[in-house]
């Protein structure tokens, strides 16, 4: 199989590269397909005639986005409006990453999101993001939209300013006073995991809305401490609230997914915990 993946510098994008080696991948940076240009991107795609396109490619600042929607729905919301389109001109499936941050609206969810459930989402990033999952499974007629959420990497998380671990990691190692917020829920995933699962999911054919993430719950405060503890480093951790943190933007309180379709075709990742230890053995910390 061809496939495209879009952003391949990115945590996801060079993880793909890596994990779908079985096939034929071509891994487009943002100099060789610069999805914001619609006229270029027309030109590389049809020029490669990939049977498959993997679009990572994001505006991922969760904080500047509010200060920034303009951009935030150029990228996460017109650029795959146009591919989803592109799509259907080429001949190419669709493959689009979107994330947990479409939800959060519901202040008393306490049970995981599943497929069906009503999106809610409480920022711009979040709304940018349905849009373009919205323009994907309206437009697309060959589509894969795939949540996920928080995702880490050694590889590529500079350019998104670092990821979590890594910075529980230096700030921990630095031996400062850490406080992680507490009243957040999610799933944060190793990227690699997700990689191979999209990979499994191409294997068999899924088509339209999938949840998958590593397996479990956790909160930021819970992650940092399972981290300190495999990385065996002794850390001044106490949990705090998002409120008293006092991001720009609001995130979801919860956004647990329910990864239940993918499990039904055989589709499934790791527990939390073990997908730490993995990324910690591949970062050789």
């Amino acid at each position: 199989m061809k496939i495209a993946v879009i952003g391949a510098a990115g945590q996801l994008g060079s993880a793909l590269v890596r994990e779908l080696d079985q096939h034929q991948v071509l891994a487009l940076t943002r100099e060789a397909l610069d999805v914001l240009d619609p006229v270029g991107t027309e030109r590389v795609l049809a020029e490669l005639a990939p049977e498959v396109v993997i679009n990572t490619s994001a505006y991922l600042q969760v904080d500047l986005a509010e200060d920034q929607p303009d951009e935030a729905f150029r990228l996460n919301g017109t650029a795959v409006l146009h591919l989803a389109r592109l799509s259907n001109k080429l001949g190419f499936k669709l493959v689009q990453i979107s994330t947990d941050y479409v939800f959060g609206l519901d202040q008393t969810r306490t049970t995981p999101y599943r497929e069906t459930d009503l999106p809610g989402p409480v920022g711009v990033y979040g709304e940018s993001k349905l849009a373009g999952e919205g323009f994907v499974l309206a437009y697309a007629e060959r589509h894969l939209v795939v949540r996920s959420a928080g995702l880490y990497e050694p590889i590529g998380s500079r350019k998104k300013g670092g990821n979590f671990v890594e910075t529980m990691l230096r700030l921990g190692a630095a031996k400062k006073a850490l406080k992680v917020v507490a009243d957040q829920r999610s799933t944060p995933t190793f990227a690699t995991d997700l990689a191979r699962g999209i990979g499994q999911l191409l294997q068999a054919k899924a088509e339209g809305l999938y949840h998958l993430t590593n397996a479990g719950d956790v909160s930021w405060y819970e992650l940092a401490q399972e981290i300190f503890r495999q990385a065996k480093l002794e850390v001044d951790l106490s949990p705090t609230t998002a409120a008293a943190y006092g991001a720009k933007a609001r995130r979801p309180a919860y956004s647990v997914l329910d990864n239940h379709r993918a499990w039904t075709i055989g589709v499934r990742l790791r527990p939390w915990q073990d997908a730490v230890a993995a990324y910690l053995q591949a970062r050789g910390a």
